[in-house]
């Protein structure tokens, strides 16, 4: 799926950081997260650097296309395209290296050192290992090995560049991961710009 799809994200501008495929309770989904090439987002606002639905409509489309001629699925399912949120999954060695300095979370399989999961600040990312700063030290962590990875929002940065792309008051109650809209501006989520579309087999 990830070869499949990732020239058309390409084409479109966007990087693809992540693909999944599951069964949930409203039935099977196939999940892309798409993000701006690493340093895209210079000169823009924060407006202009994330990812919007009209972004993720335009990729669910070429993408749709692109499964429904492969029809490599052999049953219905949804495909949804998102944006990654500010907890981003982390997948391969250029989004660790992309994001050094910032804090992640991060489960192993195997392990290291008889430990799995780590939650700490990424220091580099080289020769498919790596660095994260936990509990005082640091741990070399096999990127091979990684079952998930996701960054930990800074909610405190995140509001701060919101209210200076638009001042205002982040209005009183507010939670970090609820969208809120006051004063005509919106508050940071960590919930995604997303697009979901029936898929193949098919009830497009």
């Amino acid at each position: 799926m990830w070869t499949l799809a990732e020239p058309y994200v390409r084409d479109a501008g966007f990087d693809l950081i992540e693909v999944q495929f599951a069964r949930e309770q409203r039935g099977a989904v196939l999940r892309l997260f798409i993000d701006r090439p690493a340093g895209s987002e210079q000169g823009q606002s924060l407006a202009q650097a994330l990812i919007g639905v009209d972004d993720c409509e335009r990729v669910s489309r070429d993408v749709s296309a692109a499964l429904d001629v492969a029809d490599n699925i052999s049953h219905t399912y949804l495909l949804e395209v998102s944006s990654p949120g500010l907890d981003r999954p982390l997948r391969r060695e250029r989004d660790f290296a992309r994001f050094v300095g910032e804090s992640a979370r991060v489960r192993l399989e195997a392990g290291v050192e008889g430990r799995r999961n780590f939650s700490g600040t990424i220091r580099a990312a080289k020769d498919g290992r790596v660095e994260i700063a936990c509990d005082g030290r640091s741990y070399e962590l096999p990127i091979d090995d990684i079952v998930r990875a996701n960054l930990i929002p800074d909610w405190d940065r995140e509001f701060a560049r919101a209210g200076e792309a638009q001042p205002g008051s982040t209005p009183d109650g507010a939670k970090p991961n609820e969208k809120s809209i006051a004063g005509g501006r919106e508050v940071p989520s960590k919930v995604p710009s997303k697009v979901s579309s029936s898929n193949n087999r098919s009830a497009s």
